[in-house]
């Protein structure tokens, strides 16, 4: 075979290997040349991506394996969290005003609410959480969102920005689901950036999309971080504060909620200026759902 001959193979060899690769297939190279060496090398390379297959595919079973077995402990782990609570509330409301019982119960509280976190992430993960996506309006989930955190964002002087348009917006979505992305945003943005004492939400169409943009003028997030905000059990220590605060999973379920509705939920930060979450949920054009 001569050079150029041998060269074109080669390259063709190299090609579909990386072909494959990028579109992460199952696919063998294949290449028809007489040549004893490309042969016994395409050979090897096809027990290499076979390998590569079957390890995939044990991955997978473990991680379905894994996250079913989260799911399935969290779910004990609350039947009996749920009833020391009940024990603590009928305690300390026989013993008046206990302080000692108002704290373990705060506390019993919070860990109740981490593994509620821990059973929703699990249940995402595995699959196993059905979601009914309908038409939902969009423009009264904002703005009673915005509404739950009044008291708060009142009582810590916040300013406050809403603008969403008089006309009421349809997305394809669940009620719960995106009352939880946008619940789990708002805490997020009072939590982390509250230093800036600003909150917005703004609400706007495009393109067959509705966008929801919750916004802070906080510290921010440095974008070495930003890749890795959703990632679960990534806390924002290094990128908001030096000090840890959260679980790491508020953001996470939030995006893979967004995920299984269809949407998608992006980042922009510029610190100490403004921090932006953006939703992205399928528009319903009229108001209707198309067939």
């Amino acid at each position: 075979m001569r050079n150029g001959s041998l060269n074109a193979k080669l390259r063709q060899i190299s090609q579909t290997l990386s072909d494959i690769i990028e579109q992460d297939s199952d696919e063998k190279v294949m290449v028809f040349t007489d040549n004893r060496a490309l042969q016994e090398l395409c050979a090897q390379i096809n027990r290499l991506l076979a390998d590569r297959r079957n390890i995939k595919a044990d991955y997978r079973k473990k991680e379905i394996s894994y996250k079913k077995m989260l799911s399935n402990i969290s779910h004990d782990i609350k039947t009996p969290l749920t009833v020391i609570l009940g024990y603590l509330e009928m305690m300390r409301l026989a013993d008046g005003e206990n302080e000692e019982l108002r704290k373990v119960e705060a506390k019993a509280g919070q860990v109740m609410e981490l593994i509620n976190q821990f059973f929703t992430l699990a249940k995402l993960e595995a699959g196993d959480m059905d979601l009914e996506i309908g038409k939902i309006n969009i423009s009264e989930l904002c703005r009673e969102s915005v509404l739950g955190y009044y008291d708060i964002l009142q009582g810590s002087d916040f300013a406050v920005e809403v603008s969403i348009p008089e006309k009421d917006i349809f997305a394809l979505g669940e009620v719960q689901a995106v009352s939880r992305i946008l619940n789990n945003l708002l805490s997020n943005a009072v939590r982390y950036g509250g230093d800036g004492k600003y909150i917005g939400l703004t609400l706007r169409e495009r393109e067959g999309y509705v966008y929801i943009d919750i916004t802070d003028r906080g510290k921010g997030i440095e974008k070495a971080f930003a890749r890795n905000v959703f990632d679960r059990m990534y806390t924002l220590e290094d990128s908001r504060n030096r000090e840890i605060q959260g679980n790491g999973l508020g953001l996470t379920i939030a995006k893979n909620l967004a995920l299984q509705l269809g949407g998608d939920i992006f980042l922009e930060s510029e610190p100490h200026v403004k921090t932006t979450f953006t939703v992205k949920l399928k528009q319903v054009p009229n108001g209707r759902v198309n067939s």
